[in-house]
């Protein structure tokens, strides 16, 4: 018992500082790609893989991966990307943030997932992220939470799942798109047993790129969603692009 307190304390502080302290990743990171060599490209981040494929080096034009991770939008529009960091989510309004008070509790609903997503949602949980400090909660009920959070491509199998869920969440609620396949239906769009995304028929609040997003991300996009983290405590993420 002794032991393990004592490696315990040798430890130290196992969780980030975010948002109050510069964020780093490895070299092999990818996040927000841009293009080289042309300024009049847009890159839409929603269908975006970030895999190693993706980046292209030709005598016209190079797509390469940054290291910022800030890959959230209010819209799915706001996810096409002009070369530049995209706008920190516009938060809720004073009476929906009022209501909210300081905690959010989300229901996951995973429809047609690899699990990616979901492995990094449970990470953003962790001791090192801790989103829980910021009072946000998964819960096991859609009519004990705030809102839904929706991963994978929406196929026909899950559709009525998630209309149903959807709809068990009291109003006023809260949609947030996780990922990829719930952006655009990912790599598998176009299939028979893949869907496109999150149906039209449910009104998303915030979309999160990434294939799968880092739980940094996660958190950058939630806490700007809740008026938590404005354009001034965002530190500079260093204009390297990792490798193609």
């Amino acid at each position: 018992m002794f032991d393990l307190l004592r490696t315990r304390l040798a430890q130290g502080r196992q969780t980030v500082a975010f948002p109050s302290d510069a964020i780093t990743f490895p070299e092999r990171f990818r996040g927000r790609p841009i293009v080289e060599r042309d300024g009049h490209a847009a890159l839409d981040l929603g269908p975006c893989l970030f895999a190693p494929e993706d980046a292209t080096d030709t005598p016209e034009r190079r797509v390469a991966f940054t290291h910022d991770y800030r890959l959230s939008s209010r819209t799915r529009d706001g996810l096409v990307s002009n070369g530049g960091p995209l706008d920190i989510p516009t938060p809720l309004d004073q009476a929906m943030r009022k209501l909210l008070g300081r905690s959010l509790r989300l229901r996951s609903v995973v429809a047609g997932s690899c699990n990616g997503c979901e492995a990094e949602l449970t990470a953003a949980s962790n001791v090192v992220f801790d989103m829980a400090r910021f009072g946000v909660q998964f819960v096991a009920s859609p009519r004990h939470a705030d809102g839904i959070v929706i991963t994978g491509s929406v196929n026909a199998n899950m559709r009525d799942a998630l209309e149903r869920t959807y709809a068990a969440v009291p109003d006023p609620r809260i949609v947030i798109a996780v990922g990829a396949c719930a952006a655009s239906g990912g790599p598998f769009r176009g299939s028979d047993q893949a869907g496109t995304g999150v149906p039209q028929s449910i009104p998303v609040d915030l979309w999160i790129a990434g294939c799968p997003p880092h739980p940094l991300t996660i958190l950058d996009g939630l806490l700007g969603l809740l008026g938590r983290i404005e354009r001034g405590d965002r530190h500079p993420v260093p204009a390297v692009a990792a490798e193609p």
